[in-house]
């Protein structure tokens, strides 16, 4: 009866194995179904391009992307838009586009990144004034003179005289150091400002000293400042309250205004007792 048993389990397994194999030979020789999606060529960036570089075949390559999802303005041949001038960094495999590249007939340079009605003023500059060589291409600054009225050192006066300025270049080269984003220290730092800015930069690099003023990015104020003169640094003369505007988010902006004085403290009044006498009420300080 024991051996009738064991017969039964071993032909059992011996069936379920047979069958798991079967079924496993049977589906590794089913033939794959490949689906050829239709795809479009795109030119893409083959390394890290930096603003106002010149194209060139070595610098692009071609993807193929999903049909209907490749970008808006995208080319699909090298030869296209090879020799043509970079307008903003791009980064590598990232799609190459019309808004991205500088008209056929500008060129490659600093000229063609400049828009229209604007103008590129340079102005020389140390590891102090340049905020220790973290004043880079892209980076905005406020522009901060120190000059005098007169030939009187007293009525030397320092006042933002531009905010909110995009640095275009800083250097010798339009692209920023590539050796890990590390700060590099410049001589040389090109703004991009209106025509009327050129005049005001003209004059204060000119007739005084000027400190660039690292700025957030986010940070889209521009302050009216009244300029500081030596009388009130030193403290001989009173300066007049000071406004900051500090904004927290995009929602919800507060005014933090200057130290404030507090006020006198107000002295609790003396208890009293109030005392009738017939038809006549009185209070009586309890001393």
């Amino acid at each position: 009866m024991r051996n009738r048993i064991f017969a039964v389990i071993a032909i059992a397994v011996l069936a379920g194995g047979g069958l798991a194999y079967g079924t496993y030979n049977f589906m590794a020789n089913q033939p794959v179904k490949t689906v050829n999606a239709e795809t479009r060529p795109v030119v893409v960036a083959a390394a890290d391009l930096s603003l106002g570089s010149e194209l060139k075949k070595e610098d692009l390559q071609v993807a193929q992307y999903p049909a209907g999802h490749a970008p808006e303005g995208a080319f699909a041949t090298a030869q296209e838009i090879v020799g043509r001038g970079i307008i903003v960094p791009i980064v590598k495999n990232e799609p190459i586009l019309a808004a991205k590249l500088a008209s056929k007939e500008a060129g490659a340079g600093l000229p063609p990144v400049i828009p229209e009605g604007m103008r590129a003023v340079s102005v020389r500059v140390n590891e102090v004034v340049g905020v220790a060589g973290y004043v880079l291409p892209g980076t905005r600054v406020d522009v901060v003179c120190t000059a005098s009225p007169t030939s009187k050192t007293e009525d030397a006066t320092s006042k933002v005289v531009l905010s909110n300025v995009q640095v275009l270049t800083a250097g010798t080269r339009v692209e920023q150091d590539q050796e890990k984003g590390k700060p590099m220290q410049v001589t040389v730092v090109t703004l991009l400002v209106y025509p009327d800015q050129a005049e005001r930069l003209a004059l204060a690099s000119t007739e005084g000293k000027i400190q660039l003023a690292l700025r957030n990015p986010l940070d889209q104020g521009a302050p009216e400042t009244p300029g500081i003169k030596p009388a009130i640094l030193l403290g001989a003369v009173k300066a007049p309250a000071p406004s900051h505007t500090l904004a927290r988010n995009t929602s919800n902006t507060k005014k933090v205004t200057g130290p404030v004085t507090p006020e006198t403290p107000v002295a609790a009044p003396a208890p009293t007792v109030e005392v009738i006498r017939g038809d006549k009420r009185s209070a009586e300080v309890i001393k």
